[in-house]
């Protein structure tokens, strides 16, 4: 006889939990089952350690008293991993679901038909029985297919770059997306020798342009040798100097690295889940859940697998949304403002549209944009930077926002809120911001658009 659940949420990830609770809090009875760690990637092998290495490697360059086995030390307090221990503890993670009274199973899950999802671990293999099923698998790291010799060798993913306890002779990062150009900063800044490549013009190129060049200029600053433009296409194992990596690129080039650390994207582990047994097709390792996060009847998806795009921030926001859909509330998720950060120094934030995007989409939109440099709080701190903003000048409303400065992740705020209630432009000229921040300078370039479009 199968246990019957309102939800049966497969993965415990941000997504997962945010879900768990959110059902919980409605007195549903809730299973959530994970085959690994019940937390995920963000709080063992993503947000947590890369944060703590950044702010590690931040004080070092300083010149503060924060060297790598500190560093290395500091992280594993973050992620419950302290020596001897190798693998993270979540039990935390499964203690606080336990308190909330969810179910919590450790297995693996398959969708077995509507309705019915089986779990099979080493010791038992069980079956439940669900009015509801939301899949909240995440998303691994994308090993690339057309690299020539990747296969002789054993890359680094955000795994292992997050939780190295010993620094590499020197590092070759494939792909300049958050990850790569976090990681790059913060074993350039512990004097490891890396080469950031990437494929696009530009790194973190689906962030702002001025908000890619201030990081471009801040990672050569701290040594990195950006690489932009080109593509690793062969890779001879041990083939360079004291027994490094060689990483030939489409410009000829020839890179040099004892690790290699693959940062090109991410992919979705859907297959093997059953999902077919309630009719949805995997179009190339993506699903296409409608507006209320449904890819069949009585099915859902929440976090990295759902898109439009991947952040932690909103995967919890649609696991929240997720469970409460599942058990009958008429909701359904926003998507229209969702923010995006990266926390090298400087850090970079950003929401909704850049000027030509917005163009494209026939607004009569305008930017206006002021020089961090030069600004009361880019003296105080010695920062370069940007901050940026987007305007619609007809409905007199901001369409986008992006930063590159000192707290540019508590800055977006103010912006993300309103984006996605649209407040009037006169409304956010009208505002009094603290001086000197960086949020007065997005004040002050509310205050200039208004008056250009008065």
């Amino acid at each position: 006889m199968a246990d019957t659940f309102d939800l049966v949420i497969i993965g415990a990830g941000e997504a997962g939990q945010a879900a768990a609770y959110a059902a919980r809090g409605r007195g549903a009875r809730v299973a959530i089952v994970d085959r690994e760690l019940f937390g995920g990637s963000c709080p063992f092998w993503a947000c947590m350690p890369s944060k703590a290495l950044l702010h590690a490697a931040a004080v070092h360059a300083r010149g503060g008293d924060f060297p790598w086995p500190r560093a290395s030390d500091f992280r594993d307090w973050m992620i419950v991993r302290e020596r001897p221990r190798d693998w993270p503890d979540d039990s935390g993670h499964v203690n606080d679901l336990d308190s909330a009274g969810a179910e919590v199973i450790r297995g693996d899950a398959r969708l077995d038909g509507p309705g019915r999802v089986v779990v099979r671990s080493d010791r038992e293999e069980r079956s439940l029985a669900a009015k509801a099923i939301l899949v909240a698998v995440g998303a691994n790291s994308t090993i690339p297919d057309d690299i020539e010799g990747l296969d002789q060798i054993r890359p680094w993913t955000n795994r292992e770059a997050t939780s190295a306890r010993e620094l590499p002779g020197s590092l070759v990062v494939l792909g300049a997306g958050p990850t790569g150009v976090e990681m790059s900063q913060v074993f350039a800044r512990y004097g490891v020798p890396t080469v950031l490549v990437s494929p696009h013009d530009r790194v973190n190129p689906r962030d702002h342009p001025r908000s890619s060049a201030a990081l471009d200029a801040a990672l050569r600053h701290d040594g990195v040798d950006v690489r932009t433009g080109v593509r690793a296409t062969r890779i001879r194992a041990r083939g360079g100097r004291d027994h490094a990596h060689a990483i030939e690129l489409s410009d000829g080039a020839t890179v040099e690295g004892h690790e290699i650390l693959l940062a090109v994207g991410r992919t979705h582990p859907l297959q093997n889940l059953g999902l077919e047994t309630v009719g949805v097709h995997v179009d190339d390792g993506v699903v296409h859940p409608d507006d209320r996060l449904r890819i069949a009847d009585g099915v859902f998806v929440a976090g990295d697998p759902a898109g439009p795009e991947m952040h932690t921030h909103l995967a919890v926001y649609q696991g929240e949304m997720a469970a409460r859909i599942a058990l009958g509330e008429d909701v359904r998720p926003d998507h229209s403002a969702i923010p995006h950060a990266t926390y090298t120094e400087p850090p970079t934030a950003g929401v909704g549209l850049q000027a030509e995007e917005a163009q494209e989409r026939g607004l009569d939109a305008f930017e206006e944009t002021a020089d961090y440099a030069t600004s009361a709080p880019g003296y105080i701190a010695e920062s370069a930077g940007h901050v940026t903003i987007v305007v619609d000048r007809r409905a007199r409303i901001l369409l986008g926002a992006f930063i590159a400065a000192p707290g540019a992740a508590d800055a977006i705020g103010e912006a993300v809120l309103a984006v996605k209630t649209r407040i009037p432009l006169d409304v956010l000229a009208d505002t009094i911001h603290p001086f000197p921040t960086t949020v007065r300078v997005l004040g002050g370039l509310f205050g200039k658009a208004a008056r250009r479009n008065d």
